[in-house]
């Protein structure tokens, strides 16, 4: 099958396969002899495409269009020879009969189709107006109502098929070549389904990143925009990370192969768009639930409309009016305008249940390190005790925590290597998450953490005035029992997190709470300065879960962390908002929501996104159901004609699109500010 047609379902409690209550996942891919029981149109549109996601009947569009424009030509001629020619009536008659059977014929064969496959869908009520229309012998208004509800199928299956052209759109972002350079440094120009996972490539200024790579020469500044939605270009050199689809704007860069096709950083965001777009929202799940019910239902009403009139004007008006299009498209089409804003904004949405809930937000838990603040610690202070020097100090801490990559470690290493210390080695090294390490020096062991784990390994802290350094986290060193001393380290708050925390405020959240495995005074101090309800401090991932569930029983809570730390809180919110989740597998599975960047405007964007979806949702909705019951009324009592009732179908369908396009510009003034801070900077 074509990669369009192929659709992956993930099992879990809101399956969309009837299979309800699974617990396992599994994937599979759409095909005739499909054994899950999803059958392919079961997100069904009312007129004629077989998927409201991607599949093979939106490969049938450019087909339709033709049979659209020929067969409208036609009746259009059939008019024309009427008022010029009024001898020709025969001619006339013909090109009205040929127009309105080729305007007919996609229609009716699709509903054959469906009668085939044993169901009924609002296809059979268009097949059978159009059908009444032709037997009535009246060609040119059978061919009126054909070509506009032609017509409305074109554009629903164009509107539809959103998932399927956001991944079209993603694929040409990787180039289908590549030029892999040898232990030679000759290159070879190869496809990209041929590179593997330690092959050496060269990307030249202009190029797009066939791969995601780490490069190990060069310097360049690179455009990751089509991932993070940020417009301002990222400085990159050796050893930094690029991912495919970004862009090589300036510099020459050779880079080592580190993950390839669907594992890309890319690929996953592709398998997230298509995820998104094919779950559906409980009103789509009761739309489908209800449409066979739907149309014997019409039916019935046009039989006995016919019964009571003997009127088939009214019969087949009743049945084109009938047809909920509008309502079918009320939800999909916001869905697929609010994922496309979101993913512009670098704002993944797994599944279109978790863009509704986040409308539904009253309170926000953060993790501090590397969400609130930048999670890149500096070493501020070195307090060794009594005969221990700074120097030595800084020398077991950093040799110690050399095989941990916690931020902690990451600052001491930098410091180290600053003041180009030389390093001991490091033997049975063990990490505790969230209280210290420990490893064997020379022949001691050494132990760097905080003052409560210390206590607990044995270690006496001796009294100081650690804590009155307001807004540092401290670390205590110890060797062979001894305490050498303590380091203080600091970290930046994001200078965009006030504002995030004002916006969600005047967005009507009631409660924001902060959650760090860091020492009281620097939480506190943070807590202070972006006005937090509550905080936790010197939590572990246990007691972060423990404090998002006590919050989950009064409130609906999103829980936002970094992705990697924090994957139980994220997993134990309503809803898991994952911040700067480029290129990192495992904030992408652990939430709901991912961030491919730390900009935190993206969070209280989403739940204004959410919140104008549902209200734009709820107007489409409002607006079809008066449509249809509305024109339905005016049918059984002939206030309407066939003609007038295919042209409003039409026009309804335009105006719910069009309504929901609205939400396709969402978020564009962060862009805007984005693009115009990466002007004032090149100035």
């Amino acid at each position: 099958m074509a990669e369009a047609d192929i659709k992956k379902h993930v099992h879990s409690e809101n399956c969309s396969c009837n299979h309800a209550g699974h617990e396992h996942h599994h994937e599979h891919q759409h095909g005739e002899n499909c054994s899950c029981g999803a059958e392919e149109p079961k997100g069904f549109c009312p007129c004629g495409h077989d998927s409201v996601s991607n599949g093979v009947g939106h490969d049938r569009a450019m087909g339709r269009i033709f049979f659209a424009l020929l067969g409208g030509l036609l009746t259009l001629n059939s008019f024309i020879l009427d008022w010029l020619l009024p001898d020709q009536t025969f001619a006339a008659y013909m090109s009205a009969l040929f127009g309105a059977f080729i305007l007919a014929l996609p229609i009716i064969v699709t509903a054959f189709r469906d009668l085939v496959n044993g169901k009924v869908y609002m296809n059979e009520l268009v097949a059978l107006a159009i059908l009444a229309a032709l037997a009535s012998g009246d060609f040119q208004t059978a061919g009126i109502i054909a070509f506009f509800l032609l017509l409305t199928i074109i554009i629903e299956t164009r509107t539809a098929s959103g998932a399927q052209r956001s991944i079209e759109e993603l694929i040409k972002l990787t180039p289908n070549t590549a030029s892999r350079v040898d232990e030679n440094d000759v290159e070879t120009e190869v496809q990209v389904t041929e590179l593997k996972i330690g092959d050496h490539i060269r990307v030249r200024p202009g190029e797009n990143f066939p791969v995601d790579a780490r490069i190990l020469r060069g310097e360049s500044t690179v455009n990751q925009a089509s991932i993070t939605g940020e417009s301002l270009p990222i400085e990159k050199a050796a050893g930094d990370d690029v991912f495919a689809g970004t862009q090589n704007l300036t510099g020459l860069v050779d880079l080592e192969v580190t993950k390839v096709g669907e594992d890309t950083t890319l690929g996953k965001v592709k398998d997230m768009i298509l995820q998104a777009e094919s779950s559906r929202t409980p009103v789509v799940r009761i739309i489908d639930r209800y449409a066979g019910y739907y149309t014997p239902t019409v039916l019935m009403l046009a039989w006995v409309t016919w019964c009571f009139t003997q009127d088939m004007s009214r019969v087949i008006t009743l049945m084109v009016i009938a047809c909920p299009c509008a309502v079918v498209l009320a939800t999909p089409t916001a869905v697929v305008a609010a994922v496309a804003a979101a993913a512009r904004l670098g704002i993944f949405i797994k599944n279109v249940s978790h863009l509704e809930l986040a409308s539904k937000l009253t309170a926000f838990v953060f993790d501090k390190t590397g969400t609130l603040t930048d999670g890149l610690l500096s070493v501020v202070k070195l307090n060794p005790f009594g005969e221990h020097t700074p120097a030595e100090l800084l020398k077991v801490a950093a040799s110690a925590e050399r095989f941990s990559n916690h931020p902690t470690a990451v600052a001491l290493q930098k410091l180290a290597e600053e003041a180009n210390l030389e390093l001991a080695p490091a033997e049975n090294f063990q990490e505790t998450h969230g209280k210290g390490v420990c490893a064997d020096i020379d022949g001691s062991r050494c132990l760097i953490g905080r003052i409560n784990w210390m206590e607990d390994m044995g270690v006496k802290v001796p009294e100081h005035n650690a804590e009155e350094s307001e807004g540092m986290s401290v670390v205590y060193v110890a060797r062979g029992g001894e305490v050498l001393g303590w380091i203080g380290l600091k970290d930046k708050m994001r200078r965009e997190a006030p504002a995030m925390i004002n916006d969600l405020r005047r967005l009507g959240v009631r409660f924001c709470a902060m959650v760090t495995g860091d020492r009281q005074s620097v939480a506190e101090s943070v807590a202070s300065q972006l006005q937090i309800d509550e905080f936790r401090s010197e939590c572990l991932p246990e007691g972060k879960v423990e404090f998002v569930e006590n919050v989950k029983k009064s409130s609906r809570v999103a829980v936002v962390g970094d992705g990697v730390n924090d994957a139980p809180a994220l997993a134990a919110g309503d809803l898991g908002i994952a911040m700067g989740a480029i290129g990192s597998d495992i904030a992408i599975n652990s939430a709901s929501v991912a961030l491919m960047t730390n900009d935190l405007r993206r969070i209280p964007m989403l739940v204004f996104l959410s919140r104008k979806s549902r209200l734009i949702i709820n107007q489409n909705l409002l607006f079809g159901m008066l449509f249809v019951f509305g024109g339905m009324v005016l049918s059984v009592f002939g206030w309407m004609t066939p003609v007038w009732a295919a042209i409003l179908h039409a026009g309804s369908t335009l105006i719910i699109i069009f309504n929901s396009a609205r939400l396709v510009r969402t978020g564009e003034e962060l862009t805007l500010e984005d693009q115009e801070s990466a002007e004032n900077r090149m100035y």
